[in-house]
């Protein structure tokens, strides 16, 4: 039987900027993940988001980002691997300690935005990264970019290691996401993100923007939590994947 993982980027609102959807999206998927206090989130806000997991049996993971509340975390910022193991170290501190108070255990770790396309590229910072997750906690599941460095990274150091494909997202023919800057990098058609879910789930294919097919052999797929239509696409994809006899769990259930 086929297996995937369903995750999403929440827990981003901060005081009075409310953003996403997180009591409607995370009962809906299998893993959530939390946004740390650096690029967005808050004290509350995380408390409130691992509550909501805990009651709807969702898996929690960390999501930490680059200090940029400004920039969402989305810009590209120059820091030395030493800056990377500790805003790394420090964000799972941050998380770990509401999980802690609520009974529950972190599963993964996810970066966040421009660190996460970054270390898809950059093997020092990855390393750096998964070298905090390690030091934390070498049981986490270190989820990346198929294909990407964080990925080859969280391997070398012998973590367990998960893929994600992008339900909402372009790609580039190098397995790269689409900068969100040029046109049709985002996937607004339920129906098109959905018909690419399943593809890769059962084909691990994905069409890139430039109309080649590239191979996505991934455990787990996203919707981003801050998509407008992303309640939509968690309902419709979970419908799709039942009717298509696609069994939905958690990361720790299949890596």
């Amino acid at each position: 039987m086929y297996k995937i993982d369903l995750n999403s980027d929440l827990a981003e609102s901060f005081g009075n900027y409310k953003l996403g959807m997180d009591d409607e999206v995370i009962p809906l998927i299998t893993s959530a993940n939390v946004a740390c206090g650096f690029h967005a989130s808050d004290p509350v806000v995380m408390d409130g988001a691992v509550k909501i997991a805990k009651a709807s049996g969702t898996e929690v993971g960390a999501h930490p980002g680059y200090p940029d509340l400004m920039g969402f975390g989305r810009r590209n910022m120059v820091i030395s691997a030493k800056e990377a193991y500790t805003y790394t170290l420090y964000q799972l501190g941050a998380l770990d300690a509401f999980l802690r108070a609520n009974g529950c255990r972190m599963q993964h770790v996810k970066p966040h935005g421009a660190m996460y396309n970054m270390a898809a590229k950059d093997y020092k910072l990855a390393s750096a990264i998964c070298e905090a997750i390690r030091d934390f906690d070498p049981k986490l599941i270190v989820l990346a970019l198929f294909g990407g460095q964080l990925e080859k990274a969280s391997r070398d150091l012998g973590l367990r290691t998960a893929s994600e494909f992008f339900a909402d997202r372009a790609y580039n023919t190098d397995g790269t996401l689409v900068s969100r800057t040029i046109p049709g990098s985002m996937i607004t058609d339920e129906e098109e993100a959905i018909e690419r879910s399943i593809r890769m789930v059962m084909e691990h294919k994905v069409k890139t923007i430039e109309g080649t097919d590239i191979t996505v052999d991934c455990n787990s797929i996203c919707v981003h939590g801050d998509n407008a239509k992303a309640l939509a696409f968690v309902e419709k994809i979970r419908s799709a994947m039942t009717a298509a006899g696609i069994l939905l769990c958690p990361l720790k259930d299949i890596v």
